[in-house]
C-alpha cells in the first residue's frame, strides 16, 4: 500500500532513519528503505530531491529552535553531527569515558600483551609483578584481547593475543606500527615531570609541595621511595614497595592499599 508522498510522517521517517544509522545514508539508501514494504507494511514513494528538501527543512528546524547538531553531508551520505563550538566538551567526554575504560593497570597488562604476544597469563604476571586476572578480564570484556591458542609448555597455558578492535582503537594499520620501546621512553622521559605534577595535583598536594618533591627528585636528593599508582577504579593512591622480596605473582595488583596489620 503507497503511501501519498505529502504524508505528513514521511520528515519524521527520514529524521529518525539518518538518527539510527551507525553509517551515513545516502539518498538512494533513503528512498529504498522508504519504499520496501514487507508484510503489509506502509510503503512511501519519494524521489532523491525529495528526500534532499525534507532534509533541508529539518536543518531549518533545527537552527530555528537552536538545537547543537546538523544533519551533514559525509562520504556521498547524510549523518548527525553536532556543531563545532561544541568540540571541546565532547573531547571532555571522549577522554573521560577513555580514562575509565582503560586504567593505568589494565594498559600495563594490554601492553604486556600487545609486545609479547602470543603469551600466557603467567608470563604477564612475571613480568608485571602481580596478579593479571582482572587486567585480562577487563581487555577481554571490552574486545582488545582474544584468546589466541594454548601454549606447548606444561599444563597448556592459554595464550593471548590482541584483536583488530585493538588496532581501531589505537588508530594502527598492523602491530608493526607500534611505537619501539626507545620511543616510549623519550616520550616518558619528556612528559614524566608533567604526567607527575598532575597527579600530586589531584591527590591534594599545594603547588609548593609538589615543587619540592619534584627538584628533591630531579636532584637525587630524596630518599621518599613512594610511588603513585592509578587503579583499576581510577583513583590514585600513594604506595611504598615492601621490605624484603619484590612482589610476586601471587599478589593482588596494588590498586586497594594493604590491610592494616592487626597487632600481637
Amino acid at each position: 500500500m503507497d503511501q501519498p508522498e505529502t504524508s505528513p510522517d514521511r520528515a519524521k521517517i527520514i529524521e529518525a532513519l539518518i538518527f539510527a544509522s551507525d553509517e551515513p545514508l545516502t539518498t538512494r539508501q533513503l528512498s529504498e528503505i522508504l519504499r520496501a514494504s514487507d508484510n503489509g507494511e506502509v510503503s512511501i514513494r519519494v524521489r532523491e530531491d525529495e528526500i534532499l528538501a525534507v532534509i533541508r527543512e529539518l536543518n531549518a528546524t533545527y537552527v530555528g529552535a537552536g538545537r547543537a547538531f546538523r544533519i551533514i553531508q559525509v562520504a556521498g551520505g547524510f549523518q548527525y553531527a553536532t556543531m563545532p563550538e561544541y568540540a571541546g566538551w565532547l573531547g571532555r567526554m571522549v577522554k573521560e569515558k577513555t580514562r575509565r575504560k582503560l586504567t593505568q593497570a589494565t594498559i600495563e597488562t594490554l601492553s604486556v600483551i600487545a609486545y609479547k604476544q602470543p603469551v600466557t597469563k603467567p608470563e604477564i604476571e612475571a613480568i608485571r609483578g602481580v596478579n593479571a586476572d582482572y587486567g585480562i578480564q577487563k581487555l577481554m570484556e571490552r574486545g582488545l584481547v582474544t584468546i589466541v591458542g594454548r601454549a606447548a609448555s606444561a599444563g597448556r597455558p592459554l595464550l593471548y593475543g590482541t584483536t583488530g578492535d585493538f588496532l581501531k582503537h589505537f588508530g594502527l594499520n598492523d602491530l608493526s606500527e607500534l611505537p619501539r620501546p626507545r620511543e616510549i621512553d623519550e616520550i616518558l622521559a619528556d612528559t614524566g615531570f608533567e604526567l607527575e605534577r598532575e597527579l600530586m595535583k589531584r591527590m591534594g598536594k599545594s603547588e609548593e609541595e609538589i615543587t619540592r618533591s619534584l627538584e628533591a627528585k630531579n636532584a637525587g636528593e630524596t630518599g621518599d621511595t613512594a610511588g603513585t599508582i592509578v587503579g583499576e577504579d581510577g583513583e590514585l593512591r600513594t604506595v611504598r614497595p615492601p621490605d624484603g622480596d619484590p612482589a610476586s605473582p601471587d599478589q593482588p595488583d596494588p590498586e586497594t592499599p594493604p590491610e592494616p596489620d592487626p597487632g600481637p
